[in-house]
């Protein structure tokens, strides 16, 4: 099940919010040993104070197994404030159309359910609803930085990444900044047939 969190409701989810920054420490920190800012066993960086949208995935039992921040382009992003050498050059995305996903995470059991390209269920559950939400307010585009591994798993899903310029070291991984299609026109469904 796709849960979504927006700014105005943060009160009424603090036990999810808390949840989610736990779950990006088990991902980011403990499992990838990315250099990411942390408070005790929680993942928190500059991005969550700016009040982004979060969806979460929750397990058939309701725990929390997966997340994505989405945030809109039109102010501060991790593209154009954190990693603009991604963008080689080039202007950062900001238009009302185009938002900014980042920590898309998920943290499941070894004998959590597949769907088709042997990707986890949940992989394309949490890329339908950031869809989903994307539609809902009419965006084009989801722009992201991801690393080589994330580039890999969208190829797989159908819904590959348009790269705004060449994948690049950083830290301890390869990252790449790209565009995710979201209208109607623009994207591949396939993924939404498991």
């Amino acid at each position: 099940m796709i849960q979504l969190i927006t700014p105005e409701y943060y009160g009424e989810f603090v036990h999810e919010l808390a949840e989610i920054h736990r779950l990006r420490y088990r991902v980011f920190k403990q499992r990838l040993d990315w250099s990411v800012e942390t408070s005790g066993d929680m993942e928190i960086d500059e991005v969550d104070v700016l009040r982004p949208v979060h969806l979460l995935n929750r397990s058939t039992a309701g725990h929390i197994q997966g997340c994505v921040r989405l945030l809109p382009s039109t102010g501060s992003t991790m593209l154009r404030d954190t990693f603009p050498i991604l963008l080689e050059g080039q202007p950062a995305p900001r238009s009302r159309q185009v938002w900014e996903s980042s920590r898309f995470a998920l943290d499941l059991p070894p004998d959590a359910p597949k769907a088709s390209g042997g990707l986890a269920a949940a992989t394309y559950e949490l890329f339908a609803g950031m869809i989903e939400f994307g539609l809902s307010i009419e965006l084009t585009e989801i722009v992201t930085v991801t690393d080589a591994r994330m580039e890999r798993i969208l190829r797989r899903a159908e819904w590959p990444l348009r790269p705004i310029g060449k994948a690049r070291p950083l830290g301890n991984t390869t990252a790449i900044a790209g565009y995710l299609a979201d209208s109607n026109g623009r994207r591949n469904t396939s993924y939404f047939h498991s």
